[in-house]
């Protein structure tokens, strides 16, 4: 299982892995100059086929992603949300609100089934954030995230929010949690494929500011290794073993010796699937139900 997020068609990967292209040298024209005299021969390359896992993870996230784009066009606008004043005190059984963060060149829309399994099983402020895709730094979205935070807390009358970030989204909010402060206002932060050590995956898209930031040793991720003593925010971080977004897979992972952090790994889906996918939502419930709990975190998320 791979990717789909929307970062410059992460499909067109996965489809050339499941049906490369002929070496270059038995390509007619290159095998008349691979035994010319005067050229060296174009040395060919072993091809190993893809794993079964691998077919079946990639036709899921190219399903996945045809069925998001007929759903994209209802996320375009912002949520609107009812403003209350003055603000409701919580029940002592009322859950934080859970805020919802999507990736790379997506919209809310992404969240249409985690959203309603989150509200189905009770959760009552269930909301989601848009950024525009033209937003070129990861620290002005974070800043951003933070006054849509403070908003909900004044809202519903919590003090401390939980929050969903999907890829790109998940780094935000790291960075607002962990660089701004944000850990006060924010109980638990579950992340979907989240690039937490840079991905090597895309390089034509690093020509996109934001694309750069989510790469290996940029500024952003650099800043995400400093020491964060004091950082209260439990993370839940969700990586796939196929997602072909996050190269290497692992680094979907949070490795942090200050952080409080539960890696779940998850097998047989890729990029795309994880915020669609029932096992990872039972997985995030159970991720915000620990913490309603007071609980060590024991989410898990298992694919056949």
């Amino acid at each position: 299982m791979r990717s789909l997020h929307f970062p410059l068609f992460p499909p067109l990967a996965a489809l050339a892995r499941i049906a490369p292209l002929a070496p270059l040298a038995s390509l007619a024209p290159f095998a008349l100059l691979a035994r010319s005299p005067r050229l060296p021969r174009f040395p060919r390359i072993p091809y190993a086929p893809p794993s079964g896992a691998l077919v079946r993870a990639t036709v899921l996230d190219l399903m996945i992603l045809a069925g998001h784009v007929l759903l994209y066009p209802t996320g375009m606008q912002q949520e609107r949300v009812v403003h209350r004043t003055p603000a409701p005190l919580p029940a002592a059984t009322d859950r934080p609100p859970v805020l919802l963060l999507h990736g790379f060149i997506d919209n809310r829309s992404v969240f249409v089934l985690l959203r309603r399994s989150l509200l189905r099983h009770g959760w009552r402020h269930v909301e989601a954030l848009n950024y525009s895709p033209l937003l070129c730094d990861v620290r002005a979205a974070a800043e951003l995230l933070g006054r849509h935070v403070d908003r909900i807390r004044a809202r519903t009358g919590h003090e401390r929010v939980d929050i969903v970030g999907h890829s790109l989204g998940g780094l935000i909010a790291r960075y607002y949690v962990q660089r701004l402060g944000g850990d006060q206002r924010v109980r638990t932060l579950v992340t979907l494929g989240t690039p937490h050590s840079g991905t090597r995956a895309l390089p034509l898209g690093s020509a996109h500011p934001i694309v750069r930031q989510m790469r290996p040793g940029s500024d952003v991720i650099r800043e995400l290794a400093l020491p964060a003593p004091d950082c209260t925010t439990r993370f839940i971080s969700f990586w796939a073993e196929l997602d072909q977004i996050m190269v290497p897979a692992e680094t979907a992972r949070v490795d942090h010796p200050d952080l409080l952090a539960h890696n779940v790994r998850v097998s047989g889906i890729g990029h795309l699937a994880l915020p669609v996918h029932g096992a990872v939502a039972a997985g995030v419930r159970q991720a915000l139900e620990d913490a309603d709990a007071g609980t060590g975190p024991t989410a898990t998320a298992s694919v056949a």
